[in-house]
C-alpha cells in the first residue's frame, strides 16, 4: 500500500566526502526547508533554484552548517512529489546531524529504493527504467553503463509495449467473437489474429536472442587462469592488469591462494582469478591452493589454460587438460619469444588458441579480443539502437509469454475461443509484469529492497 507520507534519507555514500546530500520527498518537503534552511537572500526557497544559506536547529537557533538547498515542486521532480535536497559538507557527523533535524520535522527515514519506488508508483518511470537506475549505479564497465542508460531512456520499454499492443489487438478480435458467438471466425479473421500474435512472438524471439549478451554486459564474466607452475599465469595476470599484482619468481609454486581482480576488456567487465599451479606435490599449503583452483573451474565463465611454449608437453600439462573436462577454455601458449618446443595434442578441444609473451605483452590485445568474442555475439552493441534483455526476470517473463502464445497459435481456430483467450490474457499479464503494469507487491518489494537507501 502506498502511504503518502514524507520520507528522507542520505543520498550520498557513507563516510567522509566533499558534499553530503539529504533528500526529502513528500508533502512536508517545503515545511522542512522553510524550518531548517535560512537562505542568505530574501524571498525563501524558489522551486528548481539553488539557494545558499545555513542549516539551523529550530529548537536552539544554533547554526549546524552552511549549505545549498533546492526545492522542486511536484510534479517536476524525481518522485513527482514535492522534493527538497540539502547539500551540506560531507563529514559523516554533519550529515547525520542534518538528517536528524529533518526527521524531527515529522519525516520518517526512507526504506531502500523508496524514492525510485515512488517515481514508479507515480507514473514517472516504469519498472524496467527503475531497475535501470540501479544498474547505472552498479555499472562495472562502459558497455554496462550504456546499456543501463538506454533502458532508463525507455528503449526496452518501447519494445515491451509493442508486444502488448500486438497482443491487445489480437485479444480484441478474439473477444469480439466470444461476445457475438453467432458470427463464425473465418479464415481472414484467423489470419489477422495470427498475424498480430506472430508479430508479438517475433519481437519476443528477437529480445530473447539478446539475453546472453545483455547478461554478460550487465554482470560481466569470470575468467579463471590455470596452468602448471611457472607457466606464466601470474605474469599473464600482471600483464592483463597492467600492474604487478601477483608475485612472479623462478621458484615453482609461488602462488598459493586465489588472487582476484576486476578489469575491463573492450568495455566488458572481467573478473580475473589467478590460481596455484596444478601439479603433484607433497606441500600441504600448496595442495590446498591446488584444491581451491580445481574447485573454481566449474564456476568460471571461461578458463585461460596457460602452457609454457618453450617446453615440451608434460605430464603436468596433461593434468591441466584432465582438470578442464568439457568447460569452456582458451589455450594460451606463453613464452612464444623463446625457442618453441610445445605441441598441444588436442587443440580442437579449445574454443580458441592464442600465442602470447606475457613479459613483453606480445599477443595480449589479441587475447583480450578473443575473450570478448566468446561472449558478445551482437554486432551492434555500441549503437544507439541496440536493446537487450539483461535481467533473468525479464527473460523468464518473455519465455512464459512465448509458451502461452505457442499454445494459442496451435489451437486456433479449432479450439474453444474462451480457452484460447485465457492464453492471450496470461501472455499479456506476464509481459505487463516486465514494465510493472501487472507486477505484484511481492515482486516490487523484492526489486526495490535491493536498492540503496537514498535512491
Amino acid at each position: 500500500m502506498y502511504i503518502r507520507d514524507t520520507i528522507a534519507a542520505v543520498s550520498t555514500p557513507p563516510g567522509n566526502g566533499g558534499i553530503g546530500i539529504i533528500r526529502v520527498s513528500g508533502d512536508l518537503a517545503a515545511v522542512v526547508g522553510n524550518t531548517l534552511f535560512k537562505p542568505v537572500s530574501d524571498g525563501g526557497l524558489v522551486s528548481h533554484r539553488f539557494s545558499f544559506g545555513t542549516i539551523c536547529d529550530a529548537s536552539t537557533g544554533d547554526v549546524v552548517d552552511e549549505a545549498m538547498a533546492v526545492y522542486m515542486r511536484a510534479p517536476r521532480s524525481y518522485t513527482r512529489e514535492d522534493v527538497l535536497e540539502i547539500h551540506c559538507h560531507g563529514g559523516w557527523l554533519v550529515v547525520e546531524r542534518v538528517l536528524a533535524l529533518v526527521l524531527s520535522c515529522g519525516v520518517r527515514l526512507a526504506d531502500p529504493g523508496e524514492f525510485t519506488r515512488r517515481a514508479f508508483l507515480n507514473g514517472r518511470i516504469d519498472l524496467i527504467q527503475a531497475e535501470a537506475v540501479m544498474d547505472i549505479i552498479a555499472s562495472k564497465s562502459e558497455s554496462a553503463l550504456q546499456l543501463a542508460q538506454r533502458q532508463r531512456e525507455g528503449v526496452l520499454s518501447k519494445r515491451i509495449d509493442d508486444i502488448r499492443t500486438c497482443l491487445l489487438r489480437a485479444l480484441a478480435l478474439v473477444e469480439a467473437y466470444i461476445d457475438f458467438p453467432d458470427d463464425d471466425l473465418g479464415e481472414t479473421d484467423s489470419a489477422s489474429i495470427l498475424a498480430s500474435v506472430g508479430e508479438a512472438r517475433s519481437i519476443i524471439a528477437d529480445l530473447l536472442f539478446t539475453f546472453e549478451d545483455g547478461r554478460v554486459i550487465r554482470d560481466g564474466i569470470s575468467v579463471l587462469i590455470v596452468g602448471k607452475p611457472n607457466a606464466g599465469k601470474s605474469s599473464l595476470l600482471n600483464c592483463l592488469l597492467n600492474e604487478n599484482r601477483a608475485i612472479v619468481t623462478h621458484i615453482p609454486g609461488t602462488t598459493r591462494d586465489i588472487i582476484e581482480e576486476t578489469v575491463s576488456f573492450g568495455g566488458l567487465s572481467v573478473r580475473l582469478l589467478d590460481t596455484a599451479g596444478i601439479r603433484h606435490t607433497d606441500d600441504f599449503v600448496e595442495q590446498e591452493g591446488i584444491t581451491r583452483a580445481l574447485a573454481k573451474i566449474p564456476q568460471a565463465d571461461l578458463i585461460l589454460a596457460v602452457f609454457d611454449a618453450s617446453k615440451e608437453f608434460s605430464r603436468e600439462d596433461q593434468l591441466i587438460l584432465d582438470a578442464l573436462g568439457d568447460h569452456k577454455a582458451i589455450a594460451v601458449l606463453n613464452k612464444t619469444d623463446l625457442h618453441q618446443r610445445f605441441v598441444l595434442p588436442c587443440e580442437g578441444r579449445f574454443v580458441a588458441l592464442v600465442r602470447i609473451a606475457a613479459l613483453s605483452g606480445d599477443g595480449i590485445d589479441v587475447l583480450k579480443q578473443t575473450v570478448c568474442k566468446q561472449f558478445l555475439h551482437t554486432a551492434v552493441t555500441d549503437s544507439r539502437e541496440f536493446v537487450a534483455l539483461s535481467r533473468a526476470r525479464h527473460r523468464d517473463a518473455l519465455v512464459s509469454a512465448e509458451q502461452n502464445l505457442q499454445q494459442f497459435a496451435g489451437g486456433l481456430p479449432d479450439s474453444n475461443l474462451e480457452l484460447l483467450a485465457l492464453d492471450l490474457r496470461d501472455a499479456l499479464r506476464v509481459v505487463g509484469s516486465v514494465t510493472g503494469q501487472t507486477a505484484t507487491d511481492e515482486v516490487l518489494d523484492l526489486i526495490f529492497s535491493s536498492f540503496c537507501i537514498g535512491k
